[in-house]
């Protein structure tokens, strides 16, 4: 029986040859991802930059220093988590990933998630956060917890991001502190119990309306009509109570496989 080591080690030689799009052609190597593959927390990038790119790992350059000072401030260490990027190739100049990237190498980061099976996704950035929030704006929803294929989802800034905004630095520092709660939530949640001792409080939401309009990585999408999705608050009670049944109770949120 093929173990799960054996069945990353053949998608990590699948991803370093992949020539699925233009990408195969500027790159220097493949950059697959790296960690333990029973870690409770997967942190999820946009892309390689030039330093991942030499060197074939994730985050080893300025922001990785930074994702190393905010793991810490959650308590954790690069070694408990499992790190990968939206794309496995560095798009030439660090310009956003386009739409076909991100589709060549999507199947790649469906079967890293279903590898590792973390119980918290941390997203870094717009477009590893738009897999599971498209359409919204990444600094209304950062910090925020959505539920999905059984696991808990965290939107977040990426690191690249406070190294040209100075304002955000604090930010994410803030929400990886939440880390520790929301990973409690999502044991409770894996042990059947849905409602941890001490749920995590929502971040206000937050508008810096002072982000440059350029190609950056963690520029917003526009935000959607609806207000972004968060964990529904309780419903108070009814001042009387109502003399027929309101109807049926909303079906449970339904847990998706990936992989069946």
């Amino acid at each position: 029986m093929i173990t799960v080591e054996e069945r990353a080690a053949e998608l990590y030689d699948v991803v370093r040859a992949c020539r699925l799009c233009a990408l195969a052609e500027t790159r220097t190597n493949a950059v697959p991802g790296e960690g333990p593959l029973n870690a409770e927390i997967m942190c999820i990038g946009e892309a390689p930059g030039v330093n991942e790119d030499r060197q074939g790992r994730p985050f080893v350059g300025a922001a990785g220093n930074f994702l190393s000072e905010l793991l810490a401030a959650a308590g954790l260490s690069r070694e408990q988590v499992y790190i990968c990027n939206v794309l496995k190739c560095r798009p030439p100049g660090n310009r956003d990933p386009l739409p076909g990237e991100i589709e060549a190498c999507s199947e790649y980061l469906d079967l890293q998630l279903d590898l590792v099976e973390p119980l918290v996704v941390v997203t870094l950035g717009r477009f590893s956060m738009a897999k599971w929030f498209p359409q919204q704006a990444i600094s209304r929803i950062h910090g925020s917890v959505k539920e999905a294929d059984g696991r808990l989802i965290v939107p977040m800034y990426h690191p690249a991001a406070a190294l040209h905004q100075g304002n955000l630095r604090q930010v994410l520092l803030d929400d990886f502190a939440r880390l520790p709660d929301i990973l409690e939530r999502a044991r409770a949640m894996s042990r059947g119990n849905p409602e941890p001792a001490v749920a995590p409080p929502a971040p206000a939401a937050i508008d810096f309306r002072g982000e440059p309009e350029s190609a950056m990585m963690d520029e917003d999408v526009p935000v959607a009509s609806s207000p972004p999705g968060a964990p529904p608050e309780a419903i108070p009670a009814p001042a009387q109570p109502p003399v027929q049944p309101a109807g049926p109770r909303p079906p449970e949120t339904e847990q998706i496989r990936l992989f069946d």
